[in-house]
């Protein structure tokens, strides 16, 4: 701890107990009564827009939230261009440093837990309690882990801080950013708010965080103690930790599997409930205080929801996930190829291409994607001018290292034509800045020139080091410009390490006339790999199991309400789900 340099008016400040990167905080007095108070800064004395605002977002969503696990806000202060959050000051620490203290108190360095195994389970029921008190108020967290849990050291009382990216939403849609700007703690996070899992956000991220927390307070390491953010992301999206018990024996088996659920990589793998962690908790908690160890028992069998939730994993998919992964496995090899997935409005195109996000974390590779719009097919180059734009916002928050790395690549391959670029990707200008103007061009003079040009920019990022994948969504809408660079960067064989996907639908696309059919028999004859995989509707044994497992019943009890889906949807997923949730609306 040091001495504050701020002198906020009104205020005392006595020390500084955290100084991260971008917030500090301090423990003071409010000089009008004496009252004592915790004070979080910003420490950019020029902070962003969205730096205040996430900032006043933290105490927005709890300023009315009248919980004991809450530390409780008093006001929002402004100190120069910053906001300063003033909160009670309630004697806490981080669970960080209270396990860290305890551990030291205990004269045992070798010892691998951090507390004994029933103070472990009081401030894990604790927390469970806080949380469930946040879902029920509809609040996800987003952020839990030790240095945003604090504990009194003398009346042990447990409470949860740190609201700057809670949601009150009750399902949130991640996209993909570079790791150095996702929503969260990089060790604590969960698959799903990685943007790379195909998955949307709910309460049951807090579960994974929870468990990544409980697994280190069990064994004093994270599950995955990588610095590397992508290395990182890949675990945490395709890697199963070891036990905690592998790591420190004395740890009873069965908080093992408790902590190991929490962090099941899919979210229906996990706990459903808070009552169901509570129950399990509480009745390790009982035997190990009655007996001194935990005997087995079934873990979440309390475990029964009370929303309505339909999986989000695929049904009926193996055999077209399995095709698109060796894509891109040929592709990360060294190949270039175009696979298309075709299939009806709502049959789950796009859900099944997301699918292969995990091998393009583990291979580095950037996904983009774009989607053709069918009110604008006048606008050249739609789809693609949306995928680039993505690439820049990834490349934009590198390393300041990685993004001269990429700054000189691309002004290597383009030469004084990078204004082209621009023209088109404004974003790009930020990243090489401004470029001498380009020879005005007529006709298909104008369109030649930008065609190479765009080759090469997209072979900039398609390398052995970053395979790329290029997703175009709903290709029956694309313009003729577009197919035709698509067909230039196919035929060419210096395009190396690109995966081409390109989803439309094939009930819309005649095969003698249609423009997407007749560039793609052009690229076949450039002798481009072409391949595609055809979606049918679910049959009825995968759409059994889809609704068997929203019901959380038997697949046998499901099957009246499976004939009935069947008959109104004939398998399409979309409508199937739709469906499910209007029944949920009947009164």
């Amino acid at each position: 701890m040091t001495d504050a340099p701020i002198a906020l008016p009104g205020y005392q400040i006595a020390q500084q107990i955290y100084a991260g990167s971008r917030t500090s905080v301090y423990r003071g007095l409010q000089e009008s009564d004496g009252t004592p108070v915790v004070l979080k800064i910003l420490n950019s004395e020029c902070p962003t827009v969205s730096e205040l605002v996430q900032f006043r977002h933290q105490y927005n969503i709890v300023q009315n939230l009248d919980l004991p696990g809450i530390v409780k806000p008093y006001k929002l202060e402004t100190y120069r261009n910053r906001f300063v959050l003033v909160m009670e000051d309630f004697g806490g620490v981080s669970l960080r440093t209270y396990s860290e203290t305890k551990k030291t108190l205990a004269g045992n360095e070798a010892q691998s837990t951090f507390l004994n195994i029933g103070e472990f389970l009081k401030i894990a029921i604790e927390i469970v309690n806080i949380l469930h008190e946040l879902h029920s108020r509809q609040i996800i967290h987003k952020d839990i882990k030790p240095e945003n849990i604090l504990i009194n050291p003398v009346s042990k009382q447990v409470k949860i801080i740190d609201f700057s990216i809670s949601s009150m939403l009750i399902r949130e849609n991640p996209e993909i950013l570079n790791p150095n700007i996702l929503e969260g703690t990089l060790a604590y996070i969960s698959p799903e708010q990685t943007g790379r899992m195909n998955r949307g956000i709910d309460y049951r991220t807090d579960f994974y965080s929870l468990g990544v927390t409980l697994y280190e307070l069990l064994t004093g390491q994270l599950p995955f103690p990588s610095s590397d953010p992508m290395e990182l992301i890949h675990c945490h999206i395709a890697r199963k930790p070891r036990p905690p018990i592998e790591l420190a024996p004395t740890v009873p088996k069965m908080l093992s599997e408790i902590a190991i659920k929490l962090m099941a990589k899919n979210a229906e793998d996990r706990y459903q409930t808070v009552v169901g962690i509570k129950h399990d908790l509480e009745k390790s908690l009982e035997e190990y205080s009655a007996n001194g160890t935990i005997a087995p028992f079934e873990l979440a069998a309390r475990d029964i929801s009370n929303r309505f939730i339909i999986p989000e994993k695929l049904y009926g998919r193996e055999t077209e996930v399995a095709t698109l992964l060796a894509a891109f496995d040929r592709a990360s090899q060294g190949n270039s190829e175009i696979m298309l997935v075709a299939g009806f409005s709502g049959i789950g195109k796009t859900v099944v291409i997301n699918e292969i996000h995990k091998p393009i974390v583990h291979q580095r590779g950037y996904f983009i994607k774009g989607k053709f719009d069918q009110f604008k097919r006048d606008i050249p180059f739609g789809a693609w001018v949306q995928a680039f734009q993505n690439l820049m916002r990834q490349v934009l928050t590198e390393s300041v290292a990685e993004t001269q790395k990429w700054r000189t690549k691309i002004l290597e391959a383009l030469g004084e034509n990078g204004q082209v670029i621009i023209d088109v990707i404004p974003e790009l200008e930020l990243l090489i800045g401004q470029q001498s103007q380009v020879p005005d061009l007529e006709g298909s003079s104008a369109q030649n020139r930008f065609n190479l040009v765009f080759e090469k920019f997209i072979r900039v990022f398609a390398t052995v080091e970053h395979p790329l994948v290029i997703f175009l969504d709903d290709l029956q809408w694309a313009d003729l410009a577009s197919l035709k660079l698509m067909q230039l960067l196919l035929g060419n064989r210096e395009t190396r390490y690109l995966l081409l996907l390109g989803a439309y639908r094939d009930n819309e696309v005649f095969p003698a006339a249609h423009p997407l059919m007749l560039t793609l028999e052009e690229i076949r004859k450039a002798e481009a790999t072409v391949n595609q995989i055809t979606l049918s509707p679910l049959d009825r044994p995968n759409l059994n199991s889809l609704i068997a497992d929203t019901l959380s019943c038997e697949f046998e009890r499901a099957l009246p309400l499976t004939e009935l889906i069947f008959q109104k949807t004939k398998g399409n997923p979309f409508f199937s789900n739709q469906f499910l949730k209007s029944l949920t609306k009947i009164d």
